[in-house]
């Protein structure tokens, strides 16, 4: 019996990972109690075996925001503008992440949102490194399988397309819709990192494509998707302490620049951010 898109998630998400890495998510967790379902470890440093240096990528399921955050204005700003990032450090590695509900995750991995933001990212190889237990593990897969069907769903298949160009492309399409910092060709070394993989994955994605899953439509996503980037930035300067700092370190990490920030723009990461756009958009450094 040929392997279903949920086999192959719930395969990829439980591959081992460094120590340290299940270390930090179960710290992550740790800081919400009871409200931390599951925390999925993702991103350019799950290719990597040397982490020190590097910025891990992490997400934490919650139940709610209510039941997560302490403070209300917390719980309202993630709910309003999914998600919430912040940053985290243990034994001496550094990482961010990020904050979505169950209700959430799964919606925002589905075709019923034009947000790529989270479907895009969950295309992409990923780790299950800590569940609060198997029905958080169960709806944590189930989210993630709906990711790669709607990826390749909005992109929408040329006829004759090979499989892996319609990965490539369909990522190229994601990667124009928010302000990014990559470098031009980073859509389709994502691809070609892992060709074997995407090429398994893609006879059963294919197959999951939902019902009603419409392509095209990105004139409208881009528009969303840069409006949305922005408020996410306005957002952090308000919730992730140091965002100058790493806006900067992900803007000279992936497009080769070398922005120092001042001590002034290091205390007002919205004003720097803003101040910056304009010379960033110019030069290519994000689209």
């Amino acid at each position: 019996m040929a392997d279903t898109i949920r086999d192959l998630v719930e395969e990829e998400l439980t591959q081992p990972v460094d120590p340290r890495v299940a270390a930090m998510a179960a710290d992550i967790a740790a800081e919400y109690g009871a409200a931390s379902r599951a925390v999925l470890f993702y991103g350019s440093c799950l290719r990597e075996s040397q982490l020190d240096g590097l910025m891990l990528d992490f997400y934490l399921i919650v139940s709610d925001y209510r039941a997560a955050y302490g403070k209300r204005w917390l719980a309202g700003a993630n709910s309003l503008i999914p998600p919430n990032v912040f940053p985290f450090q243990h034994d001496g590695l550094m990482a961010k992440y990020a904050v979505l509900s169950e209700a959430d995750f799964h919606r925002l991995n589905g075709p019923e949102t034009r947000n790529v933001s989270v479907w895009a990212r969950f295309a992409q190889p990923s780790r299950l490194v800590w569940s609060s237990g198997r029905d958080a593990a169960d709806r944590a897969v189930t989210a993630v399988s709906r990711a790669a069907p709607t990826l390749l769903a909005a992109a929408g298949r040329i006829e004759g397309e090979a499989p892996l160009d319609w990965w490539r492309r369909a990522f190229a399409l994601t990667y124009s819709v928010e302000l990014r910092a990559e470098r031009k060709g980073r859509a389709g070394s994502v691809v070609d990192a892992d060709a074997q993989r995407y090429q398994r994955f893609s006879e059963p994605a294919i197959a999951a494509i939902e019902p009603g899953a419409m392509a095209g439509g990105w004139g409208r996503r881009r528009i969303e998707g840069k409006l949305l980037s922005v408020a996410r930035l306005a957002k952090a300067s308000a919730t992730y302490a140091g965002g100058a700092e790493y806006i900067a370190w992900k803007i000279n990490r992936h497009a080769g620049t070398d922005i120092q920030l001042s001590e002034w723009q290091k205390r007002h990461p919205l004003l720097t951010a803003i101040s910056l756009l304009p010379q960033l958009l110019k030069s290519g450094a994000i689209r």
